[in-house]
């Protein structure tokens, strides 16, 4: 068989067991054979590449790196649709809709509303050729790489005979499935970075990330539920669904057909508490006319149709008992008070809410506390934030009994090691003043130190961490360094999931160790920013070392540089500038530095060459709050950056403008107010890119 009957008969079968497996849940072969399946048409690619087909498994795993992504006009533009909120205002919809159809019968389309990105997916003779985002409804961004990664899209379907075009598009919401979720915001903890308030902002930073190898390591997906084409191919949206289904897409079947509007407010009660034993985040329903000729009749406004409305269900809340405050202990040695909740049988099952079991939920500081004031023994009312991270949001005084509630205090001592708390002026947190020998911050440094963000090494794990400094053979970043086959292999630890009761056995076995040992020399070409970040300096987070990077060059100018000279730096402010002088200062930091150096790590930056894009951000300052549609936050940098324009750490009478997304800052909001700062949309802000 010649290379390119090979290359064909291999993405004809992979695609085949792709959709089996994640389309019907069925595993046809192996995970093994799979693998070696995939990796014979690789290497056939690599030799071959211009044999690859479009519709090659092989995108799947990413690998493309896209600088900038190109703006594409919608063949079909992507409006918004107008929201209610109670049942008063889908009966005003419905008699609009009745009216404009001048008592013709009709009936309705129920759809989930799930919580991700919209996305348009064009098809050329059944060929996926395009993905682009929403972006303001006229104009989106190509990012056709990044959406070749979701494994339940077809990139090629058989086209059936009632569909004649040879071009249509799909659209489809793209989101991040819980589990992903959670994942990724266990990742950002253990690095010391922001997390994702919810799953949503988290899928809309993942599809704009430049690297498609690091969307499809993401594991994001999408649901379809609109065919649009220059023909009328469907009479009905039902048909159009069933269709759709039918040619392999990934429709969600919640969908239901309603004769009436009481039946839709029948299946939205149905699906308030039902959607939360889904896997991914809903905000509400969607409601069209399921005829495609009358939604042709009702027309659109200038912003959305008149055929369609959606439902937004309100944030669930529940209360729960207040039967203790626990306390963390963070990298960095901040102390991170946890709630510690309970039923109001206070029968230690804690409380169902948004379909999962919640037992705790975090304080996040004292201040936090002190402002919600909060006594042992209280009844709290919680919340989902995102639908994923629960969070107190008040206090039921009515039923506070104050002789069977307890003040909270707030430990002067760490909670693990016995050390002294501190709090510095102006700061939120506590401290655990412990920094060499509180076994938490020791071994949150070393996973810190290990994150993908840093060095990299993704063979070693919390748990593969806890195990070497158990054994001593990690007590610092630098006795990674120092590891050999004979240390690690056959060690062994048993241990019990507190929650689950799940046994769990962490162990170094031959291919184990040979992972681990490449993963660590593999890391000594991270490059400079990685290693900055990975030391974990105070305050220095990924973006923050990527700038002190490219000013300073190398770490011996960062460590002769004075405050004044470190405030220079851009985003680099009081705290940051202080918090750098004061670990330079401490001779066993300056050892680790010197022990990494000699280990081989980076210690001076690459010279990069920085995308140019245009100059109608020349002599601007910019600070940004929110969450943005087309922009995670390190991709608005660097688009104002390629611009011209320079992003600043704080809001001063200096800043030019404030780019406000979607839930901004209030302090900033208020600050900007004050010094006159003017405030622009993410719209805006792209108007003056042009």
């Amino acid at each position: 068989m010649n290379p390119a009957e090979r290359i064909s008969e291999l993405t004809e079968k992979l695609n085949y067991y792709n959709h089996r497996y994640y389309m019907d849940s069925v595993s046809e072969i192996s995970d093994q054979e799979f693998d070696m399946l995939l990796k014979e048409l690789e290497n056939l690619e690599n030799q071959y590449p211009y044999l690859k087909l479009p519709e090659s498994p092989s995108h799947r795993v990413g690998g493309t790196i896209t600088k900038n992504f190109a703006s594409v006009e919608h063949r079909y533009p992507m409006l918004s649709l107008a929201n209610t909120y109670n049942e008063q205002e889908l009966l005003d919809f419905d008699e609009r809709v009745r009216k404009g159809l001048n008592g013709e019968s009709y009936e309705y389309i129920c759809e989930l509303k799930f919580d991700g990105i919209s996305l348009s997916m064009t098809f050329e003779n059944g060929v996926f050729v395009r993905g682009v985002t929403r972006g303001d409804g006229v104009k989106g961004d190509d990012i056709t790489n990044n959406v070749k990664t979701i494994k339940t899209l077809p990139l090629k379907v058989k086209i059936p005979p009632s569909i004649t075009t040879g071009i249509f598009e799909i659209r489809g919401e793209g989101f991040l499935p819980y589990s992903s979720f959670e994942k990724m915001n266990a990742e950002a903890e253990a690095a010391g970075e922001e997390s994702y308030a919810n799953a949503r902002n988290a899928a809309s930073g993942s599809f704009k990330l430049q690297d498609s190898a690091e969307v499809a390591r993401r594991g994001l997906d999408a649901y379809v539920y609109q065919f649009l084409s220059d023909e009328e191919v469907f009479a009905t949206h039902e048909e159009s669904l069933i269709a759709l289904k039918n040619l392999g897409f990934n429709v969600s079947q919640t969908w239901q057909k309603c004769h009436t509007i009481q039946d839709v407010i029948e299946y939205i009660k149905e699906w308030d508490e039902k959607r939360f034993s889904l896997p991914l985040a809903t905000d509400g329903i969607v409601i069209k006319l399921n005829s495609i000729a009358q939604r042709a009749e009702l027309g659109y406004t200038a912003k959305s149709p008149r055929w369609a409305i959606a439902y937004k269900y309100k944030a669930e809340s529940k209360p729960a008992i207040l039967k203790a405050v626990t306390y963390q202990v963070g990298r960095t040695g901040a102390i991170t008070p946890v709630a510690e909740l309970d039923n109001e049988k206070r029968n230690g099952k804690g409380i169902h809410l948004s379909g999962t079991t919640v037992k705790r939920a975090s304080l996040h500081n004292a201040n936090e506390i002190e402002r919600l004031g909060l006594r042992i023994g209280d009844t709290v009312f919680v919340e989902k934030g995102g639908e994923i991270i629960p969070k107190v949001t008040a206090v039921d005084l009515s039923k506070r009994d104050m002789f069977n509630t307890q003040e909270i205090v707030y430990p002067n001592t760490c909670p693990e090691c016995g050390a002294p708390l501190t709090r510095k002026d102006g700061e939120a947190n506590h401290y655990c003043t412990n920094e060499k020998g509180c076994p938490p911050q020791i071994r949150g440094r070393i996973e810190h130190f290990i994150h993908r963000k840093a060095m990299n090494i993704d063979s070693l794990g919390e748990g593969k961490i806890e195990l070497l400094y158990e054994k001593g053979l990690v007590k610092n970043i630098t006795d990674l360094y120092d590891l050999t086959y004979e240390k690690l292999f056959g060690l062994e630890k048993i241990t019990e999931d507190e929650t689950t009761g799940k046994v769990r056995k962490v162990g170094f076995k031959e291919k184990t160790v040979q992972n681990i040992l490449d993963g660590i020399e593999k890391s000594k070409q991270a490059p400079f920013k990685q290693v900055l970040f990975g030391i974990g300096i105070r305050y220095v987070g990924a973006t923050v070392a990527e700038k002190l990077a490219g000013f300073f060059k190398n770490i011996d100018n960062i460590k002769a540089a004075d405050y004044e000279t470190l405030r220079t730096a851009p985003e680099i402010g009081d705290k940051i500038a202080q918090s750098i002088i004061e670990f330079f200062q401490v001779e066993e930091n300056l050892e680790l530095i010197e022990k990494l150096r000699n280990a081989g790590l980076q210690m001076a930056a690459q010279d990069e060459v920085k995308v140019i894009e245009g100059d109608q951000l020349v002599g601007k300052t910019f600070l940004y709050t929110g969450t943005f549609i087309n922009f995670e936050r390190e991709a608005l940098e660097q688009k104002i950056e390629a611009n011209g324009g320079k992003v600043v750490s704080g809001v001063s009478g200096k800043l030019d403008y404030l780019i406000v997304g979607d839930k901004p800052g209030s302090s900033k909001i208020e600050k900007a107010k004050k010094l006159n700062v003017k405030m622009i949309s993410e719209e805006e802000f792209m108007a003056m890119l042009g």
